[in-house]
């Protein structure tokens, strides 16, 4: 799904008009049934429901939710922050529309006097619609406006965000200190904004309504999509009844050393997890034991070793792994392997021989720091998986550099070395070798522990033996995955609980979740984060 700055939405939204002939007044009506839909459905117990509306457009979408609410029985108080001559165009003939009166404040005095006062009105509710300010807003916020997103912020109520929570600058990239409104969850149209995938403006759910823009008409110049359901859905589709293992792909990982056994081990099983028919572990002779006894669904294969029980170049020089190669759908390489001098040439040889598909990872990629031109994905397909320190190493940056700039860095990486890159982290990129970038909203802080990049390692692989004429597509699914696993994991052992088997564990899309993904009418592009349930 397509990010767009707030100029390029006014342009789609005129377009929309003028091109496809769809009204301005009907693409409001439209955002505010949606708004209406989204509270019916996820918090379907309020009754009482208070809309704080602003002047513009937003507010204009706001008086629209507030009447089809209010068409339904529910108990509606719409708060205009301003008055009735001042709301022009499309919202004052949604204004016209209200079936109930608004009541008007002029001033941050108003906000709070009278009996009742307009204050009680939001104390009072089951729910408030935060519908002041929308994404043509730049900040900071000030006066009356101000005022109301503070009380808004300290009532202990949900708040539900129409467009973007009032006050937050929607073509921001990171996260602002200015006033915003917090939000539970926000419900944006047609596409979103750099602010709704990089702000961080909510741990609820962020979803998108389509409101009438043609496929056609939303462009945008930033060349960044965010992994949405709809764009990897055709990944966790039903098999075929006749397929068999076959079908599905065999990865050899390559991995572990002595004291790093679960790496290797973990990124076979996640291969699996990701629905590969077959998954096979090469690792040094005195580790396999371990890896074997991890899963029995796990091949093992050994290789010779240097004497601290890492993977020794001779296992290339032998020839025995070519074998082990042969009719292999994917290689994964570098999980707990190390940085022994004997197993850094290891690597490079692999690198260097094989023509499957590479998925490269850990000490992998560190094998390459100071050499980084040797990664060619032009070669055959190759995937690799940094975080940003790794990612520092291979491009001789700083890691706060790196962080500075992810967009940027993995997008150059990912174009001189005609490979994709995963960089890893809260918000994982994606780059494509010609410069687009996908962005991935799924995923929490409990994963920020050991050997989640190996389970990600082994979904990635995963999904491309099954895949391998779709990489990108491939690679999207796997780390979607990868973050909706661990937050569907959190919501039953909590973040602070919450470790790498627990992930793997919990890396199928059910049934249940797969229908609720599919025939949900609002697209998901953040599912809520890993808050215990």
């Amino acid at each position: 799904m397509k990010v767009t700055t707030t100029e390029e939405m006014r342009q789609i939204d005129r377009l929309t008009s003028e091109r496809y002939g769809v009204p301005s007044l009907t693409l409001m009506e439209n955002a505010g049934t949606h708004v209406a839909e989204y509270v019916l459905r996820r918090y379907a117990r309020a009754e009482r429901i208070c809309v704080v509306c602003g002047k513009g457009n937003n507010g204009g979408d706001g008086f629209v939710a507030a009447r089809k609410l209010h068409e339904v029985g529910k108990k509606v108080d719409v708060l205009l922050l301003g008055s009735p001559a001042e709301v022009k165009g499309d919202a004052a003939a949604m204004l016209e529309k209200l079936p109930i009166a608004p009541v008007t404040i002029a001033s941050e005095e108003e906000l709070m006097s009278g009996e009742p006062s307009p204050a009680s009105a939001l104390r009072d509710a089951d729910l408030i619609l935060d519908a002041i300010l929308g994404t043509g807003f730049k900040p900071p916020v000030s006066g009356l406006i101000a005022s109301a997103i503070e009380l808004m912020n300290s009532l202990p109520l949900p708040v539900f965000a129409v467009d973007i929570p009032s006050g937050a600058g929607a073509d921001a990239f990171a996260p602002e200190p200015h006033l915003r409104c917090r939000a539970d969850a926000i419900v944006t149209f047609t596409a979103p904004r750099p602010a709704h995938v990089f702000a961080d403006l909510t741990r609820g759910e962020i979803v998108v309504g389509q409101i009438g823009s043609p496929r056609e008409a939303i462009q945008s110049a930033l060349s960044l999509d965010v992994i949405a359901w709809p764009d990897i859905g055709s990944c966790f589709a039903l098999r075929a009844p006749e397929t068999n293992k076959g079908n599905f792909g065999h990865v050899l990982t390559i991995g572990g050393s002595l004291g790093k056994s679960g790496a290797a081990a973990m990124v076979g099983m996640a291969a699996l997890r990701a629905g590969a028919g077959l998954s096979t572990v090469a690792t040094p002779r005195s580790v396999l034991a371990m890896v074997a006894g991890f899963a029995a669904e796990l091949m093992t294969e050994p290789l010779a070793e240097t004497e601290a029980g890492s993977i020794s170049l001779a296992a290339v020089e032998y020839g025995r792994l070519d074998s082990m190669v042969e009719g292999k759908t994917v290689l994964a390489l570098g999980p707990g392997i190390s940085r022994q001098a004997d197993t850094v040439q290891f690597i490079r040889a692999i690198v260097d021989k094989y023509p499957q598909p590479l998925v490269l990872d850990a000490d992998g990629l560190n094998a390459f720091e100071g050499c980084a031109e040797r990664l060619d994905g032009s070669k055959r397909p190759l995937v690799l998986t940094p975080h940003p320190g790794e990612m520092a190493r291979l491009t001789g940056l700083s890691a706060k550099l790196v962080q500075q700039d992810r967009i940027g860095v993995a997008r150059s990486f990912a174009r001189d070395h005609h490979c994709v890159v995963a960089l890893k982290g809260h918000r994982t990129l994606i780059a494509e070798p010609d410069g687009h970038v996908w962005v991935n909203m799924t995923g929490n802080p409990g994963m920020a522990t050991g050997g989640t990049g190996d389970v990600l390692t082994g979904l990635i692989a995963g999904m491309m033996a099954q895949f391998p004429h779709d990489l990108v597509r491939a690679v999207c699914a796997a780390v979607w995955l990868h973050g909706y696993a661990g937050d569907r994991a959190a919501r039953v052992w909590s973040e602070q609980w919450l470790t790498a088997t627990d992930i793997l564990n919990t890396a199928i899309v059910d049934a249940v979740t797969k229908d609720w993904l599919e025939r949900d009418p609002f697209v998901a592009i953040q599912h809520g984060g890993g808050r215990q349930s």
